[in-house]
């Protein structure tokens, strides 16, 4: 049987490229067909009907019609705007690193249900008032999860021997932590406090409301952010870009 020439889906849209004079190519990430993209023509004129159910960090339900390279949209209409995030800078930074992490970590058309769900309650919490930084930690561990690369954080890599309340260590290298005498054999490997991997655990282990009573000092904070980059940026093999913009805005609002 072949495809129908038209389908409607949901979407939340995480990427925008400029696409001749009025046109873009926008990048979808949908709950059944995964990451898709199609051209919204037109939609950088003044006038354009689509453009506002069509921002980044839209939550939208999208009518395509197939192509011969590219599907074009041919309509859409607003589910969710997530307007808090497009009217402050600080939200929209933590709100567009969720989605360049979707979309680096994801191919196009693989369906992965959980990573949307995860992507547009992960939107919600960052309109609520709850920690931003929490918020990411949480994403970045369960996006981890969607996608493959869970970390093993309750025994050590190497040995499968259960881990010590002492000073472990995490290696990206081998997807985990490390007990004190296997990391001393692992080079890129790197100490992690008790109450970091306990709070990790934690995180991993939980929804969100559950981890959302977590209340972190900057130190923890810090270490939690530091480890999960660490791993995020090797699994990746490069750098997120947004978190220069997160790491600016961070130390503006510090100054």
């Amino acid at each position: 049987m072949s495809k129908l020439r038209t389908y409607q889906t949901e979407a939340i849209i995480i990427k925008k490229t400029k696409l001749g004079e009025a046109d873009r190519i926008l990048t979808l990430y949908t709950p059944h067909m995964g990451k898709i993209q199609g051209v919204a023509k037109g939609v950088r004129r003044p006038r354009s009907k689509l453009a506002g159910h069509l921002e980044l960090l839209t939550h939208s339900l999208v009518s395509l019609a197939r192509g011969r390279n590219l599907d074009t949209i041919t309509g859409s209409q607003t589910i969710n705007s997530f307007l808090p995030l497009k009217s402050d800078l600080d939200l929209s930074a933590h709100a567009l690193y969720l989605t360049e992490l979707v979309s680096q970590f994801t191919v196009d058309h693989l369906e992965n249900y959980p990573l949307f769900q995860l992507l547009l309650d992960t939107l919600g919490y960052l309109c609520q008032s709850v920690s931003k930084e929490l918020a990411l930690r949480y994403f970045e561990l369960h996006l981890l999860d969607a996608v493959g690369y869970r970390p093993q954080l309750q025994q050590c890599v190497a040995c499968h021997s259960p881990l010590e309340p002492v000073v472990n260590s995490f290696c990206p290298v081998v997807g985990g932590m490390l007990c004190p005498g296997c990391s001393q054999r692992q080079p890129f490997s790197y100490p992690l406090s008790v109450n970091t991997l306990k709070v990790l655990r934690f995180i991993q282990n939980s929804d969100f409301s559950t981890a959302n009573k977590l209340k972190l000092d900057a130190e923890l904070s810090q270490q939690l952010e530091t480890v999960l980059r660490r791993y995020l940026k090797y699994l990746l093999e490069r750098e997120i870009k947004s978190t220069a913009w997160l790491d600016s805005l961070k130390r503006g609002n510090h100054d």
